[in-house]
């Protein structure tokens, strides 16, 4: 594809992956926002907590607040002789956007900017705002970044209406799915000990990892709960497990093992740690957990919001979107308890994180559409 037949959005598209913005370093994306969108009546304030950029974009002083939210970090490359075009080059072959932040998030960043001119050229006075919250922490810790923004536009009393996240979210066509909710995420380490000895004298030790065997498989049949209409059922995974001296001939005083929860509305943190402390304790294990909540579940009900975004899928490629609340967690955990409601729209998924991440040039300008005539049914 020649550059000259380039559209905006993809043309900003290969700026922003030409900054290599790896966690959490932004890189200047941020400036191409300011740029753009200042001149169009903007206001711009950046905000910095430790080693995170972020940024608070808004047009207007009246609600209702249509925010647009996303991430200008990206994860690392990997080896970059795996890569079968530079990894922040942003190529162009056969109508292919490759390089890392194509599809999460720097593709859907550049739509929701060329969108917004475009409706302001269009509503040059909108029925309400229209702002942008950017981050460079979300791929990392995430905690100095969209949190931090959140809290500190509540402590003057800045409230968001509607957001939409730009994540990756269509799985086999774009705009098949939109993500109206997402689960919540609680980790646990857990620390079993034991007595460490000859693995010919089991008498005079005590092996942790037979002894909590038991105990682990009744974690891993458990059923924590049904699910509801909006989510699956809750699971619990084993990410981790480590344990032994490296020695065949040593029997381990300790095991190590890590897991996650990903947990419904139906289930509350709470809840599960009596649960796994109760089974625990059943099989009379010296044990330890520390438990890391990543995020409470959300879930955005049917409305103004998913209306809008569904029609403006179907006139735009002729999907019918279905909502979601499956897959990871996102920022929208931390703008969803402001009372804003939160959907997430965004290119397809299947190269996310991975080497040779891509995405199509004209997925990239249907979701560009797809944002205007969303913002259009709302502020216009």
């Amino acid at each position: 594809m020649n550059k000259k037949t380039l559209s905006p959005t993809i043309e900003l598209a290969r700026e922003l992956i030409q900054l290599p913005s790896v966690t959490p370093n932004d890189a200047g994306c941020q400036d191409i926002f300011i740029k753009r969108l200042e001149p169009l009546g903007f206001r711009a304030e950046r905000l910095r907590f430790g080693d995170v950029d972020n940024l608070w974009l808004r047009r207007g002083n009246e609600g209702p607040v249509f925010a647009f939210a996303g991430h200008t970090d990206v994860v690392p490359t990997g080896p970059m002789e795996h890569w079968t075009y530079p990894p922040f080059q942003g190529h162009i072959e056969n109508g292919t956007l490759w390089g890392r932040g194509a599809a999460d998030m720097k593709g859907s960043l550049a739509a929701m900017v060329t969108a917004t001119e475009r409706f302001i050229q269009a509503y040059p006075k909108p029925t309400g705002s229209i702002a942008f919250l950017l981050t460079s922490d979300e791929e990392g810790p995430a905690i100095n970044g969209t949190v931090k923004v959140i809290d500190y536009l509540k402590s003057r009393h800045e409230k968001i209406t509607w957001c939409l996240v730009g994540e990756p979210t269509s799985t086999h066509k774009l705009g098949d799915t939109i993500k109206n909710g997402r689960r919540g995420s609680l980790n646990g380490q857990l620390t079993i000990q034991g007595v460490q000895g000859h693995v010919a004298y089991p008498h005079l030790a005590n092996n942790p990892i037979h002894a909590s065997l038991r105990a682990l498989a009744e974690l891993v049949e458990t059923k924590w709960d049904q699910g509801n209409e909006f989510f699956p059922a809750t699971t619990f995974q084993v990410s981790n497990i480590n344990s032994g001296t490296g020695a065949e001939n040593v029997i381990p005083g300790e095991l190590s093992l890590k897991f996650n929860f990903r947990f419904s509305t139906e289930s509350s943190p709470e809840q599960l740690k009596k649960q796994v402390h109760t089974l625990i304790e059943k099989y009379a294990l010296d044990y330890q957990i520390n438990w890391k909540l990543s995020g409470m579940p959300f879930i955005t009900n049917p409305g103004k919001l998913t209306d809008a975004t569904q029609a403006a899928i179907y006139d735009t490629t002729g999907t019918a979107a279905q909502l979601s609340t499956t897959g990871g967690t996102s920022d929208g955990r931390f703008i969803a308890p402001t009372g804003a409601q939160v959907i997430e729209l965004g290119p397809l998924n299947a190269t996310i994180h991975q080497t040779n991440e891509c995405v199509s040039c004209e997925e990239l300008d249907q979701l560009s559409i797809i944002y205007e005539d969303i913002l259009s049914r709302l502020l216009g």
